[in-house]
């Protein structure tokens, strides 16, 4: 294996592609440029979700533009995502960071896991996620997250976008 850099846009883009947890940055560019599998690939299809009424209801009103900053946009994108369906949002503890964990069940488990993530409840939800983040890793987070729970591409990037 090779390790390259990609900006990121690029990375964001190969994260809201991907179809299931676990599925590499190789794996989703071979699929995206349409070479062949690498021999040890296993695909599963990940489930094609429609956006619910929440997420309509986010994108389409005024919810998020009322909110101040970008980590109660966060914060509010990712409790509408929690309602829209919980057991798929249960993914969101399979998303990390190269030295970071980005939820947890409790503040103490992300607490451990670094000094200065400033953790915070999910409204709603018996998650908590780190706020210490700058604004293009929250993007990258919700677009993990979206993709990982079936998400469109298109909705992935909207969503994003209103961070």
């Amino acid at each position: 294996m090779k390790t390259i850099e990609v900006d990121e846009d690029l990375y964001r883009y190969i994260a809201s592609n991907t179809r299931h947890i676990g599925e590499s940055a190789s794996d989703i560019l071979r699929r995206l440029l349409k070479l062949q599998p690498a021999a040890s690939a296993v695909a599963e299809p990940a489930p094609v979700v429609v956006a619910g009424k929440g997420i309509a209801q986010m994108l389409g009103g005024n919810e998020l533009a009322a909110d101040e900053s970008a980590i109660d946009r966060f914060m509010h994108i990712l409790s509408v995502l929690y309602r829209e369906n919980p057991a798929s949002f249960a993914q969101a503890c399979d998303i990390k960071g190269r030295k970071r964990i980005y939820f947890a069940d409790s503040e103490a488990a992300l607490l451990a896991a670094g000094n200065t993530t400033k953790p915070k409840a999910i409204d709603g939800s018996p998650y908590w996620v780190i706020t210490n983040t700058n604004t293009g890793r929250k993007r990258n987070i919700v677009a993990q997250l979206m993709a990982a729970m079936g998400y469109p591409h298109g909705l992935i990037e909207r969503v994003c976008q209103s961070i």
